[in-house]
């Protein structure tokens, strides 16, 4: 059976496929975002940029001479009506964020890539998870950005830490939020690729 790769440094990513029980290795896959344009909307521009982290690992792992593996590949957004919202770029730019998604739904949108190195094969796919936010007063939004969790997280939050205490519910994957959904990276893995998860 091929070995999964991640093609992600995201602790959170490793840390959910861990919990899955899922054996992997990591190549860290390096790749200009800004090449792939948005025009498309949020959901083709993810799975663009998965593939394209696929890709990049898979090109690593073949100048090695690897070929029997399975490469996994994420890229995770948030949009708010249709827009997208990254990573803050520094804290009034999160605190711009996070005034924006106070008592509002947002769209988080994770593309996955799953890509064959034998053959070149890939399944790329996007999941949506609805997210509905506290209505936040300054202060919270502030507090919350002194304990630096927002800095490095699209939507300027993580559901998995402190950020929980800012969301009043969602509707869809939770792991999906988190920056993987891992139930249906592996309904892909079983059903597209033949690999056992059980």
């Amino acid at each position: 059976m091929e070995k999964i790769i991640l093609a992600s440094a995201s602790p959170r990513r490793s840390e959910i496929l861990k919990a899955a029980g899922i054996e992997f290795d990591v190549v860290k896959s390096d790749v200009d975002e800004s090449v792939v344009s948005t025009d498309g909307g949020a959901e083709i521009y993810v799975q663009e940029l998965a593939f394209m982290k696929a890709a990049a690992a898979a090109k690593k792992l073949s100048e090695k001479g690897r070929k029997k593996y399975l490469v996994l590949a994420a890229d995770t957004v948030v949009t708010l009506n249709g827009r997208i919202i990254g990573k803050p770029k520094d804290e009034a730019d999160a605190e711009r964020i996070l005034q924006d998604l106070s008592g509002r739904e947002h769209v988080v949108i994770t593309g996955i890539c799953i890509f064959r190195g034998s053959d070149g094969f890939s399944v790329c796919e996007s999941v949506k998870t609805t997210v509905r936010f506290k209505t936040l007063d300054t202060d919270t939004i502030r507090a919350y950005i002194a304990t630096k969790e927002p800095m490095d997280k699209a939507g300027a939050y993580g559901i998995q830490g402190r950020g929980s205490l800012l969301c009043e519910g969602i509707d869809g994957d939770y792991f999906n939020v988190v920056g993987l959904p891992v139930s249906r990276v592996c309904d892909i893995l079983s059903g597209e690729f033949g690999y056992k998860i059980f």
